[in-house]
């Protein structure tokens, strides 16, 4: 995390609070999609893409090096990822959650 000499006006929960709000009044993948790449650089992309892309092969119980060899994200990446998806805060596994909801043919998503 970067230090800062002064302190800024907004604290950062409060901060963080917005960010997640406009990230959720994004009306579709496309809105998303334009706001992640505004906001972040080619190289945090493709962090964050990398890091969603494993979750599905750890979900499905797939072992580290297969995940590497299927993805090309190094292994060092996925562990990050596993230690989050078990000891984080329950975001990975939600978002899964929803995602595979919407991938469901005939299944409504719930209210």
């Amino acid at each position: 995390m970067k230090r800062r000499s002064l302190d800024p006006e907004t604290p950062d929960e409060s901060a963080e609070l917005s960010l997640c709000e406009a990230l959720l009044s994004l009306k579709d993948a496309s809105e998303m999609a334009a706001f992640l790449r505004d906001l972040c650089t080619p190289a945090e992309m493709e962090v964050l893409v990398d890091r969603w892309r494993v979750v599905p092969y750890l979900l499905d119980g797939v072992s580290y090096r297969e995940i590497h060899e299927r993805t090309a994200v190094s292994i060092t990446t996925i562990g990050r990822v596993a230690r989050y998806l078990n000891q984080g805060n329950g975001g990975y596994l939600a978002a899964a959650a929803h995602a595979s909801r919407r991938r469901l043919p005939g299944k409504k998503a719930r209210a």
